[in-house]
């Protein structure tokens, strides 16, 4: 390893050197630890006796060789402070841990695994010009073997489920939510203790690389959710790891974070090397196609306060990360969870920005989700919430979400949103998610949603199948396949996300009528998506469009195959000077191809 770049930050594969490592015969073990009084190794290989452990190199490090260790034997490191105490640690850079409530490392070998997905590597890119549909998911809840809590299909298991129904439905890339190892469930994996571990929860580092590899020759993409920010305040893990605060702040008026966890130090080199290493780690060790980073306006502002000031180590730390990680993989995709105003978060590095490919849109996410809870008295008033997003949207490349975060914590799901009574919220979700598949930027829809889910999502339970049977959600779900499969299949929708001629307003300033019309475009297609978000029909809208001859109906949302109210035939109009004349019904949304 690379010590001096190890200590100044430089580094990106420090878990090559770190960590419990095979050998022809036997294990080395080595770790990081500079202020402990001494070091143990403890083990299965043992029987949990102590092993001393040598100081290597400049005495910050410590060494053992165990002849007869071998994958998939448990081990701790017992570090000893300078008064004679001791703790049990887990290996910071160990790749297996045990499953909560255990805490003990488990060796593993990576090696041991063979990829199929060259040509899915080949290929691969950063999506700018392609679709991006994320399928967003929690490992535990999408689909469980029996009702209990802690009963998980494995990584292998669920890959047997998932794949086919991402491919029929129309998800070309799922982004899980953390798998890196968690002791408490309710975190949903972003309050880590092994940032290299695979959960245990669901199997092995071999399933995990077998699950990403099963995806890829099924041309699916896998993006793994990172925490960059913050980690557990476990005493077996990072937290004093050495007797000293290694990992995180000294003082805990910066050092705690919001949701009590201890935040890192992104001043100190080590940390920082230790840090990209775990992002790079999933990329290169698992095939990872891209990494979504959590609670970015936490590395770009003290405890994510603008008013606090820029932690400008911080944001020197992830603008470094984001260009080592570019450098060594340039098509695997960088999506930063962003709310703040900061400039240039998808500018590059090189250029002075942070140096992520996307930012989640969570201004147009709030704006639009605001506006259909409004009663559609009063969104003529609010008619400007939805025209908004387009004033600002070239700043940074931005990827539109449904997240997670939306459907918990009382906020209700994406359908319960929608104003009104029960039959009264799905015509205007359908019209809602038109309205996000024709909007510039990649998509990103959580679990539940497409199912029409009503439930708050709970990560002890799975998604409500059951559901289907009644009518209207049913409709729903097939609703969300169609306009899943035309997304991807329509380049006008996607190819020209980022660039100023992909989108034209054609009319909005409808403020009374609710009516919005914009035009998206490709290479080589056009469509134009007509909104009417009131409550009632809207007849006669006359629009028009440059250099058009016909328009041909591509999908409508008040279609009655979806439980709409309409039944449409093959529809085409014929434009008289651009001009057409058409009837839009109450709450619903429609594209036509353009010619």
């Amino acid at each position: 390893m690379d010590f001096y770049g190890f200590y100044t930050g430089k580094i990106f594969d420090a878990y090559r050197f770190l960590g419990a490592h095979t050998e022809k015969e036997g294990v080395t073990f080595r770790t990081f630890a500079p202020a402990a009084a001494r070091i143990s190794l403890i083990g299965e290989f043992s029987d949990w006796e102590e092993w001393t452990m040598n100081r290597t190199h400049d005495g910050n490090f410590w060494e053992c060789y165990a002849k007869t260790a071998k994958p998939g034997q448990m081990y701790k490191y017992r570090i000893y402070k300078r008064d004679g105490s001791f703790t049990d640690h887990c290996d910071p850079y160990g790749f297996g841990m045990e499953l909560r409530p255990n805490t003990a490392s488990i060796i593993r070998d990576l090696s041991s695994f063979t990829f199929h997905d060259e040509k899915w590597m080949k290929q691969r890119t950063d999506c700018k010009e392609s679709p991006l549909n994320i399928y967003e998911l929690h490992f535990g809840s999408f689909k469980k073997p029996s009702g209990k809590a802690d009963d998980w299909y494995s990584y292998t298991e669920l890959a047997e489920i998932l794949i086919p129904y991402l491919k029929e439905y129309g998800y070309n890339y799922i982004e899980i939510m953390p798998l890196s190892e968690h002791p408490c469930d309710e975190s949903w994996g972003y309050q880590n203790t092994g940032f290299f571990s695979p959960t245990a929860r669901y199997g092995t580092a071999g399933e995990l690389i077998e699950f990403i590899d099963m995806c890829h020759q099924n041309d699916i993409g896998v993006l793994m959710d990172f925490v960059p920010v913050h980690f557990a305040v476990d005493g077996y893990a990072l937290a004093d790891y050495d007797g000293t605060p290694l990992y995180e702040y000294p003082h805990s008026d910066v050092g705690v974070s919001e949701w009590g966890s201890k935040n890192f130090m992104h001043s100190r080199g080590e940390v920082r090397s230790f840090l990209q290493s775990a992002a790079n780690y999933w990329l290169t060790e698992y095939h990872a196609d891209g990494i979504r980073m959590d609670a970015i306006s936490r590395i770009i502002y003290w405890q994510g306060e603008p008013a606090r000031g820029v932690n400008n180590n911080a944001v020197a730390f992830i603008r470094e990360m984001n260009r080592g990680l570019k450098a060594l993989h340039p098509s695997a995709i960088l999506s930063a969870e962003d709310s703040t105003s900061y400039p240039g978060v998808t500018r590059s590095a090189g250029e002075g920005g942070l140096g992520f490919d996307y930012k989640w849109d969570m201004g147009w996410m709030n704006d639009t989700l605001d506006y259909f809870r409004t009663a559609p008295e009063y969104r003529s008033r609010d008619y400007h919430k939805l025209t908004f997003s387009m004033m600002y949207y070239y700043n940074d490349a931005y990827l539109l979400p449904f997240s997670h975060d939306e459907t918990v914590h009382g906020k209700a799901t994406i359908l319960q949103k929608m104003n009104g009574e029960y039959e009264d919220k799905f015509p205007q979700a359908r019209a809602l998610y038109m309205y996000m598949y024709a909007h510039p930027g990649k998509k990103l829809n959580f679990m539940g949603n497409e199912l029409g889910q009503l439930r708050e999502w709970d990560e002890k339970r799975e998604q409500d199948w059951e559901i289907l049977k009644y009518p209207l959600h049913d409709a729903f779900h097939r609703f969300m396949k169609n306009l899943n499969q035309i997304y991807l299949k329509h380049p006008a929708l996607y190819e020209k996300d980022y660039e100023n001629e992909g989108f034209l307003w054609i009319d909005c300033h409808q403020e009374e009528r609710c009516i919005y019309a914009f035009e998206r475009m490709g290479k080589s297609q056009r469509i134009a998506a007509l909104f009417n978000f009131s409550d009632k029909v809207q007849k006669d809208y006359t629009f028009t469009l440059k250099n058009a001859c016909t328009l041909k109906l591509l999908i409508a949302s008040d279609m009655d195959q979806y439980a709409g109210k309409k039944h449409y035939k093959t529809e085409t109009i014929a434009l008289e000077n651009g001009t057409a004349c058409v009837t839009l019904g109450a709450y619903s949304g429609v594209y036509y191809l353009v010619s």
